[in-house]
């Protein structure tokens, strides 16, 4: 199959489907990041310590790592665009069943299912987006995806944090379950009205995972996403902890606080047309480990409430602008198999964020948010700069 020769967003029924799309990403990323801000609440409610209560976080990142490995292929096999409707209303009723949870293992089997069948949405609609969009426009469509996911983030943050502080913590997971399903339902809609917009492509799970894993390129791009995931996203689980004990903000507060990281990639997402103009792919990876090394290095040592707030919102910017970059490469690795591709991309930033969460929670367990912020930050500066300088010798001059 060759999708570039039938790659446009520009006409109208590809916008109506795009935006469900968006929606249900939003809603994704908002199941994704609602316990963030929620774990001092947990702590207090289910009467669990700060690692535990951390659990909530890593298994669902870990179970969403785990099913790239199903939802890429059955996306391939049965149309992303169903799958992704299914996926939906699946992780509405996981977030559902987390709302009724009366201790903190019940929730953690909740998660997990949460995490599980939002495995299938973020994912599919980039490789979606792959089939549809030529290369030369894909990295500006992305950055509006990322606008979906930043504002799911922020929102995901904020009902985490504030809901639990006027009423229960469970109300947060209902409106998050509320969102899912709009979400889902909206897709099915557009699915009834474009049919072809669903069709699958042939599928051949072993033989799509393994060609993927053949191309050099493709296994620097899943090794550099891992790492990533795990220096960014343990430092992001734990900026509203952060907030709350080193700044001195109350629970609802840093949830408000921490919403200024999504605000900063929602930032980039308005400018990364503008920026196409002056950077190069590489110019981008190493811009992006910059501003999270000085974001995160500012964070570690610095206390005071304006410098933090403008570190969140830097570090927001630095990581959009890094992981933009790597997404729109995810999305070249395998053009024959684009879901299976994008899924392994996931699949592995998901991961190294598992892993990564585990490590700051035992670490900040002994020692203090501030240990970990710094290391992320230089983690990530190094990250960057790598995957620039190969990006520079796989392009070679401009």
């Amino acid at each position: 199959m060759e999708a570039e020769d039938r790659k446009s967003v520009e006409h109208a029924p590809m916008r109506r489907l795009l935006w469900p799309l968006y929606f249900c990403c939003f809603a994704s990323l908002a199941s994704m990041r609602v316990c963030d801000s929620m774990l001092p609440s947990l702590e207090g409610n289910l009467a669990v310590d700060q690692q535990h209560a951390a659990y909530t976080i890593s298994v669902f990142a870990l179970a969403y790592g785990v099913f790239q490995l199903f939802f890429g292929p059955v996306g391939d096999r049965f149309g992303k665009v169903r799958v992704i409707a299914t996926a939906a209303i699946a992780c509405a009723l996981g977030n559902l069943a987390a709302s009724a949870c009366n201790n903190i293992d019940q929730l953690l089997v909740a998660r997990a299912v949460s995490g599980a069948t939002a495995a299938g949405i973020v994912p599919l609609t980039m490789a979606w987006i792959g089939d549809n969009v030529g290369y030369e426009r894909r990295q500006e469509i992305l950055a509006r995806f990322l606008g979906a996911t930043v504002l799911g983030t922020i929102f995901g943050q904020l009902a985490g944090g504030t809901v639990p502080s006027v009423t229960s913590w469970r109300i947060a997971f209902l409106v998050v379950a509320a969102v899912l399903f709009t979400g889902g339902i909206l897709t099915f809609r557009e699915v009834r009205r474009q049919p072809a917009a669903g069709d699958p492509v042939q599928a051949q799970v072993l033989h799509n995972s393994v060609s993927v894993f053949r191309a050099p390129w493709a296994r620097v791009v899943l090794l550099t996403t891992m790492v990533e995931g795990g220096f960014a996203y343990s430092a992001l689980a734990f900026l509203p902890t952060h907030f709350h004990d080193a700044v001195g903000l109350s629970v609802s507060e840093a949830g408000l606080v921490v919403g200024l990281y999504g605000i900063g990639g929602l930032v980039y997402s308005r400018f990364a047309k503008s920026l196409l103009g002056y950077l190069t792919e590489a110019g981008f990876a190493t811009l992006g480990g910059l501003l999270l090394a000085v974001s995160f290095g500012a964070l570690s040592l610095c206390h005071q409430l304006v410098v933090s707030l403008l570190s969140c919102l830097g570090a927001g910017f630095g990581f959009y602008v890094l992981h933009n970059t790597l997404q729109l490469n995810a999305t070249q690795m395998s053009p024959a198999c684009r879901g299976t591709a994008v899924s392994l991309f996931s699949c592995f930033l998901f991961l190294g964020q598992s892993i990564g969460i585990l490590s700051g929670a035992l670490l900040i367990q002994r020692t203090s948010t501030s240990s970990l912020l710094l290391p992320s930050g230089i983690g990530l500066l190094a990250t960057g700069g790598i995957f620039s300088v190969l990006l520079g010798r796989r392009h070679g001059p401009r």
